[in-house]
């Protein structure tokens, strides 16, 4: 592995750094999970499609750059370290379009690559039902063959869905074979939020945030080319949704070396303050953010070479899932009682984002899979122990 960028590399991170001064935001924006929040975060996703920085990796014809994925990474560095918005359009960019490339057909790369890059459609995950939240292969939601009309009726439940309450379309799996095993039988279905038969329901969260919601399907009707990667082989698709999930797009190392940096930051703030026991954890914080950079820059070289990820991906899920709590710990323990200042108070530091960004991480061991099911992947498929 080579540390060292190439001059190429570093006139692609100048290129963004000096883009990003320009155009971030002064003030940070309302989060991206309230209604107003979201419509912000629009203009800004529509602003960087316009300047060609919104998937940068991806092919020109596609709105993207081409660039290479350590160009990504640095851009993702880059991102997160001039403070730019949060991404709400990273469902569909990060965990369908990667899916997208690998398993489309051309007519549905042309049809929803162009218009999730210029943030025209927003997808949402359909994953989580009310009995089958990380035990994926248990949903109960089902899709029936309809013949004369050339299409699929969808019935059932989807639940805990981030953002789905502003979002256009939903990609998540349906059983089309009952009779299968539970890995079976399963297709990955592509689904318009305005089809007849689709209700979508708010859901409020413990922040106060409205972004979360459920999806109920009655007899809701879709066309054959809604199917993405063919009838009933949902599983292997959606593992590949999933292994960007817990992995490498989703969750790229600028996003906890920047937190990293302003744990640093707070605490040269507020050293005078603080019990000295907290120096040791941020310095913790912070090499354990640049562990994670390392391993990730690892993991790229073996993915350039021919070696993907695959179930090492739970790794990552539960290392940078971790790391976010420990870092906001750190960070509400220097704060004190200051730290349960919430956005609008007065002596709030940073508008409260610590206590929002520490809520938030709270999830984080248990989205995109539970933690527990992670070391079961771990344990079985990477150290090859035998199953309970």
């Amino acid at each position: 592995m080579d540390l060292t960028w190439s001059e190429r590399e570093e006139r692609f991170r100048d290129e963004c750094r000096a883009w990003l001064a320009a155009n971030v935001p002064p003030e940070p924006l309302p989060s991206g999970d309230t209604r107003e929040g979201f419509a912000l975060h629009l203009e800004w996703e529509r602003k960087l499609y316009e300047a060609r920085w919104a998937v940068v990796s991806w092919p020109p014809e596609y709105g993207g750059r081409g660039a290479s994925l350590w160009e990504w990474l640095i851009f993702e560095e880059e991102y997160y370290r001039a403070g730019a918005p949060q991404r709400v359009t990273q469902n569909g960019v990060f965990l369908l379009a990667p899916t997208l490339f690998e398993f489309g057909t051309q007519a549905q790369k042309d049809r929803y690559l162009p218009r999730m890059a210029a943030a025209e459609d927003l997808w949402c995950q359909g994953w989580s039902e009310p009995n089958a939240g990380s035990d994926l292969a248990g949903i109960k939601s089902r899709a029936v063959r309809d013949e004369a009309a050339g299409g699929w009726r969808l019935t059932g439940q989807k639940t805990w869905t981030t953002r789905g309450a502003f979002c256009t379309h939903l990609f998540g799996l349906f059983r089309t074979d009952p009779q299968a095993e539970r890995h079976r039988g399963l297709t990955y279905f592509l689904v318009p939020l305005d089809t007849d038969g689709v209700t979508v329901r708010g859901v409020g969260r413990l922040d106060g945030d409205e972004g979360f919601a459920e999806v109920f399907f009655e007899d809701a009707f879709v066309s054959d080319d809604c199917v993405l990667g063919g009838v009933n082989e949902g599983w292997n698709v959606a593992m590949a949704t999933t292994s960007s999930e817990r992995g490498l797009t989703l969750r790229s190392p600028g996003r906890f070396t920047a937190t990293a940096a302003r744990l640093v930051e707070l605490y040269h703030q507020r050293a005078r303050e603080a019990d000295p026991s907290v120096r040791d954890d941020v310095i913790q914080g912070w090499m354990d953010a640049e562990a994670y950079r390392l391993y990730t820059l690892a993991d790229v070289t073996n993915i350039v070479e021919g070696r993907p990820p695959g179930a090492r991906s739970s790794l990552n899920k539960i290392w940078w899932s971790e790391l976010d709590v420990r870092l906001h710990e750190t960070a509400l323990a220097l704060l004190g009682a200051h730290g349960e200042l919430v956005a609008g108070a007065p002596e709030a530091v940073e508008g409260g984002a610590w206590m929002k960004g520490y809520q938030f991480a709270l999830s984080g061991p248990i989205y995109a899979g539970t933690n527990e099911i992670q070391r079961n992947v771990i344990a079985e498929r990477v150290l090859g122990l035998p199953r309970r």
